[in-house]
């Protein structure tokens, strides 16, 4: 009974530490510059100008470094050119400024499950299932992608014929003057 009170005070102490961890950490507020930008960058995405996109989006996080959002819009350009490897890249600057952003933790997941890496993207989704904890839509589209991943055949160099031989292409090379 006498340590009741210092038991207590300890254990509201510990819950307090714990909680703190559960949370999103504060982001600094994005600078309206930078967010005016970005809607520019993202009309001109959405129109198929990915260059101009890339380089508003540039221009939003020269104006504001810490604008995160930015290097997940740039990622997802990334993926739509087929750039699994610098979306990949893009997305985990986004997670390291932000480890709880769900949306940049989905977008990797894409990508790793794009480039074949399924173990990672699998992982990836069991993290974004801890973050959601409820009906989470862009958990389902990870888990579906990995799905379709999983579901391509993989081929190897034994798989593919070359269509033309080293021979072939030597003599191709003699024929011509």
């Amino acid at each position: 009974m006498r340590f009741s009170p210092a038991a207590i005070a300890l254990s509201l102490g510990l819950a307090m530490v714990s909680s703190a961890g559960l949370s999103k950490p504060d982001m600094p507020d994005v600078n309206p510059r930078a967010l005016a930008l970005a809607d520019r960058a993202a009309a001109a995405a959405s129109s198929g100008d990915y260059e101009g996109a890339i380089g508003l989006y540039e221009t939003a996080l020269t104006v504001d470094p810490a604008f995160q959002q930015a290097f997940v819009s740039l990622a997802d350009i990334a993926r739509a050119q087929g750039l699994d490897g610098k979306a990949i890249r893009l997305y985990r600057e986004s997670l390291k400024r932000d480890p709880n952003d769900e949306t940049a933790l989905a977008g990797e997941g894409r990508a790793l499950a794009e480039r074949g890496a399924l173990e990672r993207a699998r992982e990836d989704l069991a993290r974004l299932r801890l973050l959601c904890r409820t009906r989470c839509d862009v958990a389902d589209a990870l888990s579906l992608a990995i799905d379709q991943a999983a579901a391509r055949p993989v081929r190897s160099a034994e798989a593919v014929t070359p269509a033309t031989t080293v021979e072939e292409a030597e003599r191709r090379a003699e024929e011509r003057p």
